[in-house]
């Protein structure tokens, strides 16, 4: 598979190293020719120098032939242009990193569905594990078919929980309001804006994806 990364901070650099080891095609777009000069040196990978929000230079990094566009700069309006640009453009499936949580709710206007605030995910893994909690063992606990599906509620759905009318083999988990964690029951009001977590059959996901698609959250986890 092949994957095109704008930026070079530190997580692109994790990442790209990871993807090459497991024998994956790694691209990186870059404005600053001696940084892509300096890790030519100590990255096999290919090199685009230019601004990856202008579509000509994505277009370069061939849309049809790419698996995931990630947009990693260390500029969140950047990358949501260079996301919406990369999605345009056909790319599969783009990731789009904000260090401000308050870009995170335009991401999910926009339809951005894979977006990341890594501050955020690791001060939470930090504070749990703090509290002695370890939630990358959530991953290990989703066996066989059972997958997780997140969305945003709408005028549509707001109202009791139970009337989502959800397929066979699905529940909600929990959901969270203005960030707060919530533990619903089957009498729960859900608001607009409320972000809802369903447990699922892997069957399911064509036909949320087909519902929620559009409105997914950052919460995903299949």
């Amino acid at each position: 598979m092949r994957a095109v990364f704008i930026g070079t901070s530190g997580i692109t650099l994790m990442a790209a190293r990871i993807l090459q080891r497991r024998g994956h095609e790694v691209v990186i777009i870059e404005r600053d020719k001696e940084r892509i000069e300096a890790l030519g040196e100590e990255l096999d990978c290919g090199f685009i120098h230019g601004d990856g929000g202008k579509p000509a230079i994505l277009r370069e990094a061939d849309p049809d032939s790419t698996a995931f566009l990630f947009c990693l700069t260390g500029n969140d309006q950047s990358n949501i242009i260079a996301s919406l640009v990369g999605r345009s453009l056909g790319f599969r499936r783009v990731v789009t990193r904000v260090e401000d949580p308050e870009f995170e709710h335009i991401c999910i206007e926009l339809g951005l569905e894979d977006t990341i605030v890594p501050a955020r995910t690791i001060g939470r893994y930090l504070a749990d594990m703090f509290a002695g909690h370890d939630m990358l063992e959530l991953s290990a606990m989703l066996k066989d078919e059972a997958r997780v599906f997140a969305f945003v509620v709408t005028e549509i759905e707001a109202g009791r929980i139970e009337a989502l009318d959800l397929p066979r083999d699905s529940r909600v988990v929990c959901c969270y309001r203005d960030g707060r964690f919530i533990l619903p029951e089957a009498d729960f009001e859900l608001s607009v804006d409320d972000e809802v977590v369903v447990i699922t059959h892997s069957r399911n996901l064509p036909a949320l994806e087909t519902r929620w698609g559009h409105r997914k959250t950052g919460r995903r986890g299949h």
